[in-house]
């Protein structure tokens, strides 16, 4: 298979460590005022209410992500809605008041670049509110209305508040009416609002459920409009099964992770990944478990990773969708670990959930959503898993292995062994999980990155990682 001759994926996405943002969770600044009540910061999340964060919440806390080690921000939708989480869009033109002002987001993309960051939006095109202007007029006019060809609509007058609606709608919510790609119209607008926010100075779209537009040539043009304006721009796809179809280099630049993603967490957290548990962690990707061994695990992982598909995928083992890595881990933190050390040494981009550097918990939507408790960070920050996070994404900005080199991994011992390579460098990452994994002698000219969980390492070989132990190396390749 090969792309076309024009496919062009941009080449800051392969060292692109994106920090995702759920806007109204992540930071509250009072310098914006907004009418309205909100629950109180920290309050226990719920599927209706707002808690206030806000644009310039973000811009304060620009600081914060960079020092981490982001280079990039995703924030989920932006745009005027009536719920919390804004996939019920009702004006794909303006900021949500509640969030702040189109001069508060200039401020944003200008804040961003001024650190050499990037920025894409969420882009829910598949769907709206019945709030968007469109909608309201066929709910008004019925079959006089100019926009009834814009939605799949069954018969007149519309039922929009049945539970039974005459119109195809998301999942059969009322409340989210699907578009009707087909009409021209419909097409023309969805389109050009691409264009308006790449115009605007973003960086590229994540597009939320774009499966659920059927159709090839929707996608090769928003991608040729969206390309006119920032060739640069990424374009990343939600799709959580094989995503061949859209990386075939003329619709997508890359998906969310979410099979690597699942095998991943699957064979770290059997348990927690299990089908019996997804009640409580609402996790879309849990699975009957069955036994996986080292082995197993490497093969299939190796097998995914090299699928031939054109562009840079984002690498993710958390999102507004999914229960939260420690929950998951059923709060073991070395656990988690591993799975940290695991998904920063992965090829491609990397997605990082807000909080989750600081082990945040979170099962079912809306459990997973929980404001940033930004009066604990000072105590955050001298965990473990932080202190992994900042380490490793460190490294990764300083080292052209983790972007650019191979990739493999094996079974070591009962453990693991991940191995990045470029040109004369060999970055090795053991993992002390099944089981313990040997560690060689470490000689004068390997740099221990980062390492914890293990038996003194000074120049004896011979030593274990031990079990969720975690050793990152970096030393000169045989050639």
């Amino acid at each position: 298979m090969s792309a076309p001759q024009d496919f062009h994926c941009p080449d800051w996405v392969r060292s692109a460590v994106f920090y995702q943002i759920f806007p109204d969770r992540f930071a509250r600044s009072p310098k914006y005022e907004c009418a309205g009540s909100f629950h109180n910061w920290g309050a226990k999340p719920e599927v209706h209410g707002f808690c206030g964060g806000n644009l310039r919440g973000i811009i304060e806390k620009l600081d914060y992500t960079q020092e981490l080690g982001a280079n990039a921000l995703y924030l989920c939708p932006i745009f005027k809605s009536a719920a919390n989480h804004r996939y019920h869009t009702v004006d794909y033109l303006q900021i949500d008041p509640v969030l702040g002002t189109i001069e508060d987001f200039d401020e944003l993309v200008r804040e961003v670049h001024k650190r050499e960051m990037r920025i894409i939006l969420d882009g829910v095109f598949n769907h709206c509110s019945r709030g968007f202007f469109p909608f309201v007029s066929a709910m008004e006019e019925g079959e006089a209305s100019p926009y009834k060809n814009w939605f799949h609509f069954h018969s007149f007058p519309v039922n929009a508040y049945s539970e039974k609606p005459n119109y195809d709608c998301w999942w059969g919510m009322p409340a989210l009416p699907k578009f009707n790609t087909d009409n021209l119209e419909t097409r023309e607008y969805l389109l050009r609002v691409a264009e308006f926010w790449i115009r605007r100075g973003i960086d590229g779209w994540r597009l939320d459920v774009p499966n659920e537009i059927d159709d090839d040539d929707f996608w090769r043009e928003f991608r040729r409009r969206v390309k006119k304006w920032n060739p640069e721009a990424y374009i990343v796809g939600e799709i959580w099964e094989d995503p061949s179809r859209w990386l075939a280099g003329d619709q997508f630049d890359g998906v969310m992770n979410y099979p690597v993603r699942k095998l991943a967490l699957r064979f770290l957290f059997p348990e927690g990944m299990s089908s019996s548990n997804a009640v409580s962690t609402g996790d879309p990707t849990a699975v009957s478990v069955s036994g996986m061994d080292a082995a197993e695990f490497c093969n299939a992982f190796q097998n995914l990773l090299e699928r031939k598909l054109f562009g840079v995928q984002m690498n993710l083992f958390g999102s507004h969708d999914t229960a939260r890595l420690l929950t998951l881990a059923g709060g073991n933190s070395c656990r988690a670990a591993v799975a940290w050390a695991l998904l920063l040494t992965l090829p491609g981009a990397i997605s990082l959930y807000y909080g989750d550097e600081i082990g945040m918990e979170g099962g079912k939507d809306p459990d997973n959503r929980r404001c940033f408790p930004w009066q604990e960070l000072p105590d955050a920050q001298n965990s473990e898993i932080f202190r992994l996070v900042q380490t490793f994404l460190a490294f990764r900005k300083r080292e052209p292995a983790m972007s650019m080199g191979t990739f493999s991994i094996r079974p070591e011992g009962q453990g693991l062994l991940i191995c990045r390579q470029y040109n004369k460098t060999l970055v090795e990452l053991r993992l002390g999980f099944p089981g313990p994994v040997p560690l060689p002698g470490i000689s004068a000219r390997t740099e221990v990155i980062y390492e914890s969980g293990k038996s003194p390492i000074a120049g004896v070989a011979g030593y274990f990682v031990a079990k969720d132990g975690i050793v990152l190396t970096k030393r000169p390749a045989i050639l």
